[in-house]
């Protein structure tokens, strides 16, 4: 993500830059304890508190009695919330001369969550989520030098905050395909927890079945604590419930297993129609027209 914003195209594609202005450099660190607005000026660390936040959030708006045991009512008045602090939390990360973009990078912030009208999450929720990193690498607000915490530390909160919202407010799938789908509510971090686990010394994809494998593992390993994730709100044999990952089990390789994945990604997500008509596009991630 962040090194698309070091491609270079065609003038037409390019995109236009911000406005900004600018100021001669100054000193703020003078003494020890500044170090404290150093470290909270960082942008990972400001996404984590945004999420955190989000996090917060959540604790402070409990479910409501209701018939229906699926989709929580309350979930509205949460992303109500969020609806009207988005922009306001876009700006405690990017820097001041870049608040103009805070309305556009907002939006996508917004769609990473769910819908409050059905009260449901799928995939193309997390795409939104994975748009709203990659709009702040094109600002320049995240670099190339982030790329391990991106995914590591702040797409890995963004994910315990999304599994707190579906355990909740027992949010419904988007679109699932069932058994027959990779999962539920996410594909990325089945792609990048694999490329996590290529050239492993002792943890293969057969292993990701093996319960104990997974309860002894999960924490230092993306796609072993979604295959924790499944197991806790899923009852019955695995090659039933999760057929799909049941049979990537056998691939050989976690390489072999990160190429099907992408390959997969590609044809169920990124070239289905129910899923992109929702996407939203801007100046940051602009759609090219079709030609002729």
């Amino acid at each position: 993500m962040a090194e698309s914003e070091r491609q270079t195209g065609s003038p037409e594609e390019a995109t236009p830059p911000l406005c900004q202005s600018f100021m001669i450099p100054k000193k703020e660190i003078h003494m020890v304890p500044d170090m404290a607005k150093w470290k909270r000026s960082q942008p990972i660390e400001k996404l984590m508190e945004l999420l955190d936040t989000l996090d917060r959030w959540i604790d402070e708006t409990p479910p409501v009695n209701q018939p229906s045991r699926f989709g929580n009512k309350a979930f509205r008045t949460w992303y109500a919330k969020l609806d009207q602090e988005a922009e306001n939390l876009v700006k405690t990360v990017v820097p001041e001369y870049l608040a103009e973009a805070a309305p556009e990078v907002a939006l996508y912030l917004k769609e990473s969550v769910g819908n409050s009208t059905r009260i449901d999450y799928g995939t193309g929720h997390e795409a939104a989520f994975a748009a709203f990193l990659c709009c702040l690498c094109k600002i320049g607000v995240l670099r190339v030098d982030d790329q391990l915490a991106i995914v590591f530390k702040v797409f890995n909160r963004y994910l315990e905050v999304m599994r707190k919202l579906q355990k909740t407010y027992r949010m419904e799938p988007a679109g699932s395909q069932g058994v027959w789908g990779l999962d539920d509510f996410q594909f990325l971090p089945f792609i990048w927890g694999s490329s996590q686990l290529i050239e492993h010394p002792n943890l293969e994809p057969r292993h990701f079945v093996d319960e104990k494998v997974v309860n002894e593992n999960h924490k230092d390993y993306m796609f072993l604590e979604c295959i924790l994730f499944i197991t806790e709100m899923k009852t019955g044999p695995f090659a039933e419930h999760s057929n799909q990952l049941w049979n990537i089990s056998a691939v050989p390789s976690w390489s072999k297993v990160n190429q099907g994945l992408i390959r997969m990604y590609k044809a169920e997500c990124l070239e289905k129609f129910p899923v992109i008509q929702h996407f939203k596009f801007g100046s940051l991630l602009p759609i090219q027209p079709v030609t002729s």
